[in-house]
């Protein structure tokens, strides 16, 4: 009796359809994910995403709100953020970062929420590329915010470019927070497009007498 049982679930496996006693998440005709592993990848999803939507809100805001008044002879001078551009395009990325992860956290939650599964491979591409676009965005905003922060405190000496952050301490200070949390923030879009690749190509499982 235990040898039918066993043949057939192993027949029931191998149609792709479950014995009745392992929760299984289908992909397409052959993709099979254990439903413990599923629950792990939503969550990992969802808290990478919220991550990065907290830690983009909070570089953004460091940044608009940084500034610094010194006077110079008589003539006081601020400093914003908007007298860099690197710092500008730094603002202007982690903004759409959070707008991103905010509309990407929303679907992850209704899809824990209502229990479906990700089975669109269009969807699943949409997903997949936009998710590389903004890690790719978000690295490039934060390596040109580091080099003009890199100039600002040591200063180049062959163009004569003094170092601004010893006569703007605070703003640099400030500012030097702001690029930690964007740095963590691209991580976080490196690792979130990690798992949408994960989530895409598993779609693509392996048919009948295929390796």
């Amino acid at each position: 009796m235990s040898q039918g049982g066993g043949a057939a679930a192993a027949a029931a496996a191998e149609n792709g359809v479950s014995p009745g006693n392992v929760p299984v998440c289908y992909y397409g005709t052959a993709g099979r994910v254990p439903a413990a592993v599923e629950r792990r990848v939503r969550a990992a999803e969802l808290f990478l995403r919220c991550a990065t939507c907290g830690l983009a809100v909070l570089a953004a805001a460091l940044l608009s709100a940084d500034r610094q008044t010194r006077t110079f002879f008589s003539i006081e001078k601020e400093a914003r953020f908007t007298d860099m551009q690197s710092l500008v395009f730094l603002v202007i990325a982690n903004g759409m970062a959070a707008c991103y992860s905010l509309l990407q956290g929303a679907r992850c939650m209704v899809s824990i929420l209502t229990g479906g599964v990700l089975v669109s491979r269009p969807m699943a591409w949409a997903i997949f590329f936009c998710d590389q676009v903004m890690a790719y965005f978000t690295i490039s905003a934060v390596a040109v915010a580091m080099e003009a922060a890199m100039i600002s405190k040591y200063g180049t000496m062959p163009f004569q470019w003094m170092k601004t952050c010893q006569l703007y301490k605070r703003f640099c200070a400030q500012a030097g927070g702001a690029m930690a949390c964007a740095v963590a923030a691209s991580l976080n879009m490196v690792l979130i497009s990690l798992v949408s690749a994960f989530n895409l190509f598993r779609l693509y499982g392996s048919g009948k007498g295929s390796k």
